[in-house]
């Protein structure tokens, strides 16, 4: 991937630490306490860590059991919980226009109760607040559809009184308590952070703490263990089982030391609760919307206090002026930014995603930097045998076979390596093993010797009537079988194991392992004495066969899923809890320009001026934990850009809420779904090049709509002030203002609709405030200019320059301002030539041609007298045409001339 280009640096911040500062510390040091006080625990004997719980190896009683639930609480981590319906209905219209809109409705209500411009505002207030309430209400009610609904158990150990023999009982996680005695087998939740008092076998997946995608193995233990004093870290601990994770392998028996909020996921869950970070979405609506506020605050004064003195009717001028604050208002803003966003989300449901909150849509669109994990977006969540290899790194059949015989007889539970193996040949119908072996015995695997064997007899062939020869095939770590190993195999003959041939053969494995493979090594040994029974003893004077090499593979759409997101202008960064090795192997295999590969440790070296430059060239992050993830989003986001998280564990929670969009996945934890923003039913990045696609779409109708209100807003009152300056009348009335405002406002219901050109689609799209402000003060005169031509027609061709003729003027006006600002919709939508180049939706083409007609209509309705409009006569409509034309070339001259400076439109 290329190297990140820094945007515009953001100002200085005060003085002293944010809000997400304070609360990434807090996250920081509770976790550090908690995994302080596991560390300790690991390092103490298991006698001792029985006493300190009070508890013995036999259990605690159930009236024990239920003190502790009442003291210590229920087994649970803090969520995020939804706000109550009637809390989210009132956040849906805390909004700055919105509270401009009350205000106004109320003044104009306290002038005159019956005014319908206080109806007119209420209509507008109350569709765009229940609309964008009913959105989120019902998204959220989606994303807790998502949640495990069934009651999850596990197996206590308890007993009925002081003197009574333990029993082992199924009690719900959330009621287990410290002191209980867990049993554990493979596929169990492990429920709360655990000692290990007795284990055999044991592996366990640690990935949603870690994001390692291999189980890990722990220690064959006993009661009597002393501890373990090599490690700080209570993830590595070989003698500790954390919540959130789960065996996958072997058996355990553990005593809870830790539930709830106390636990090393209690812990990072905790902090993750309240208030969120401002993201994109938020701080650009809030600056466009001060940024017309503003406009408003300054031209309204100006208008009312000009008609107040030429007029001299300050009753009237202040009417006007409220009409003006309204048509300068976006007062369908909210609706238009709800029904985009609510579109957005619907469309994007189809595509199996849920948007939990609506914001996240736009901030998908204007996202230029992903964060992404490893393992299940980029590699395909298993384990597959990549490579099977001689003593030499070639490709051998034998070493397959003799792996597979491996994998295939042994009766324990097979893991995930053993059934690739199998998975590889069945596949392939390489081998057929049923006719030539028979089991006679093996010696099974632990995690002391990290082997398995199997020892098989080799059938005689039909008529042979020699005795039955035996044969056993050891797999496991490379170092544990080179050292039973005398021979190995070379080009079909057995040879001595030198020392050179040693070193030889362990760089063959050392270099794959630096490819981000996982390799195991193969030997046999013919038995010479054949018998019944074998023991660890007879692992002893094998022959090295050779070589299987394991990876997670990646997904086989992946490269083609990147190549599409760098083509949206968006730069993708690995951060993963995984080693570096298989981080580094797998973005190679995906297109990733890998460079340096950065671990978390190194970043807390460094300040935060040096991560965000390192943030900015880096493109692969290995071995981090949730802190050191949430740092790296903050750096990149500092230096500018819109960012988004792709994570499903505990430790990507953090980093989910401080990005500018959090996204996740069905089967990931609650806390990861409840802090994300957006949650794929699919772990598929094509999808989310789907929803940036839609994302940039509901951005770029949201700011078409910005930038046609606010510019033809902006010119009409332009043209006000030019006309209170001149006339001797108001030169239209505040209703007229008001339904102008109605209908053009109304006409754009239709524009989340529309359709964005493809050009605009392929680079992320950000607010920009002063953008809009730009675009308003250049495009918005070029309407007074034919505004100030009608006013000039009216005055002189229609003679409507009296007081009596005020209504032909005001109806002249209202015609040509409510047509231009429509139509001008076509020429401001695209950047291209409209109706030639770019065709506007259907939805569109309907409502602008139904806003002409009710334009044209209104000065002939019924509703004419009421309004104070005239009919007009028919000489006026040639005039109209003219200036609808000048207006409409016009301007297409300025789009052009406004592209060629700026390097932009929408």
């Amino acid at each position: 991937m290329t190297m990140l280009t820094p945007r515009t640096p953001t100002k200085l911040a005060p003085p002293g630490p944010s809000r997400r500062e304070r609360k990434a510390a807090e996250l920081q040091a509770r976790t550090r306490l908690v995994g302080e006080r596991l560390a300790a625990i690991s390092a103490r004997s298991g006698v001792q860590v029985l006493q300190e719980v009070d508890t013995s190896p036999a259990g605690l009683t159930h009236a024990e059991a239920a003190l502790r639930l009442e003291r210590h609480g229920s087994n649970t981590v803090t969520h995020e919980r939804a706000p109550r319906w009637y809390l989210q209905l009132a956040k849906a219209y805390w909004n700055p226009f919105v509270a401009v809109l009350v205000f106004l409705a109320a003044v104009m209500y306290w002038q005159d109760p019956a005014d319908p411009g206080v109806v007119i505002l209420s209509v507008m207030v109350g569709i765009s607040g229940l609309l964008r309430f009913w959105q989120e209400f019902r998204s959220g009610r989606a994303a807790d559809a998502l949640k495990e609904l069934v009651t999850t158990t596990c197996a206590v150990q308890r007993r009925a009184g002081s003197g009574s023999a333990p029993a082992t009982f199924e009690v719900p996680m959330d009621q287990v308590v410290p002191g209980d005695v867990v049993k554990l087998a493979a596929g169990d939740l492990i429920p709360a952070d655990l000692r290990i008092v007795t284990a055999k076998d044991l592996g366990v997946s640690q990935a949603a703490l870690s994001g390692e995608s291999l189980p890990v193995a722990k220690a064959d233990t006993r009661a009597q263990d002393l501890g373990q004093q090599d490690t700080t870290d209570p993830v590595e601990a070989d003698n500790l089982l954390l919540m959130g994770t789960s065996v996958t392998s072997g058996t355990a028996t553990g005593v809870v030391v830790a539930t709830g909020a106390d636990t090393y996921f209690g812990s990072m869950a905790g902090s993750l609760v309240g208030e969120r970070p401002q993201t994109n979405f938020d701080t650009g609506v809030r600056r466009v919307s001060f940024l017309l506020i503003r406009f408003m605050l300054v031209m309204v004064p100006v208008v009312f206090m000009i008609n107040g003195f030429t007029k001299g009717d300050w009753d009237e001028a202040f009417l006007f002026g409220i009409a003006v604050a309204v048509g300068l208002t976006p007062e369908m803003l909210p609706m238009v930014v709800s029904a985009n966003l609510a579109r957005g989300a619907v469309a994007m449901s189809k595509r199996k995603v849920v948007v939990k909150r609506l914001g996240a849509i736009q901030n998908l669109g204007a996202m230029d930097v992903l964060c992404t994990d490893k393992t299940g977006t980029l590699t395909e969540d298993r384990i597959v045998l990549d490579r099977h290899l001689d003593v030499h790194g070639n490709e051998d059949g034998e070493v397959l076979e003799y792996g597979y015989l491996n994998s295939r007889f042994q009766t324990g539970l097979k893991n995930l390596m053993d059934q690739a193996v199998i998975d590889r040949v069945d596949e392939a119908e390489e081998v057929v093993v049923d006719a030539r072996f028979s089991m006679v015995d093996e010696i099974p695997f632990d995690f002391a010797r990290r082997r398995m064997s199997v020892v098989l007899a080799r059938n005689p062939l039909v008529g042979d009537v020699a005795q039955r020869e035996h044969i056993m095939i050891t797999k496991g770590a490379v170092e544990e079988v080179l050292d039973l190993c005398t021979h190995l195999t070379d080009r079909g003959e057995r040879v001595e194991l030198t020392e050179q041939l040693r070193w030889h053969v362990t760089r063959i494995a050392e270099d794959h392992n630096r490819q981000g493979l996982r390799v195991l090594a193969v030997a046999t040994r013919t038995i010479d004495t054949p018998r019944e029974t074998y023991t660890v003893a007879d692992e002893d004077g094998l022959t090295l066969i050779g070589f299987l090499a394991f990876l997670d593979p990646p997904k086989a759409d992946a490269a083609r899923a990147l190549t599409g997101l760098a083509d949206k202008g968006i730069a993708v960064k690995v951060v993963t809890g995984d080693n570096g090795l298989v981080a580094a192997r797998v973005c190679a295999d995906v297109g990733i320009d890998v460079g340096q590969v950065v671990l978390g440790p190194e970043t807390d070296r460094l300040d935060d001026a040096e991560l965000r430059a390192l943030a900015a060239r880096a493109t692969v992050f290995a071995k981090v934990n949730p802190v050191q993830k949430a740092r790296i989003v903050r750096a990149l986001q500092a230096d500018g850009h819109t960012v988004g998280f792709l994570g499903d564990g505990i430790n990507d929670a953090a980093a989910l809420r401080d990005a500018d969009v959090g996204i996740s996945v069905d089967t990931a934890v609650d806390i990861a779904k409840e802090s994300a923003d957006i949650i794929l039913l699919e772990k598929d990045l094509t999808v989310l090049e789907q929803g940036v696609v839609q994302g940039r779409t509901t951005f770029g109708n949201t700011i078409k709509y910005i930038k046609m209100t606010a510019s033809s807003n902006f010119g009409n009152v332009f043209s006000v002030l030019v006309a209170s300056a001149f006339i001797p009348f108001q030169p239209m009335l505040a209703i007229m203002l008001l339904v102008q405002n109605l209908v053009y406002d109304i006409s754009q219901l239709a524009t989340p609709w529309d359709r964005m050109d493809e050009e605009y689609l392929r680079e992320p799209r950000n607010w920009d405030a002063k953008g809009i402000g730009r675009f308003m003060v250049t495009i918005g005169p070029v309407s007074s200019i034919f505004d100030i031509s009608m006013f000039l027609i009216m005055w002189h061709v229609f003679a409507a320059n009296s007081e009596a003729s005020q209504s032909l003027f005001q109806s002249g006006w209202f015609i040509e301002g409510l047509l231009s600002q429509t139509l001008i919709v076509h020429m401001i939508r695209t950047r291209k030539i409209p109706f030639i180049q770019s065709r506007a939706s259907w939805p569109v083409m309907v409502m602008t041609v139904l806003a002409v007609l009710t334009g044209l209509w209104l000065p002939f309705s019924p509703l004419a007298p009421s309004l104070g409009f005239v009919a007009l006569p028919a000489s006026y409509f040639p005039w109209l045409i003219g200036v609808l034309l000048a207006y409409c070339t016009l301007t297409q001259l300025v789009k052009t001339w406004y592209v060629r400076r700026f390097n932009t439109w929408l």
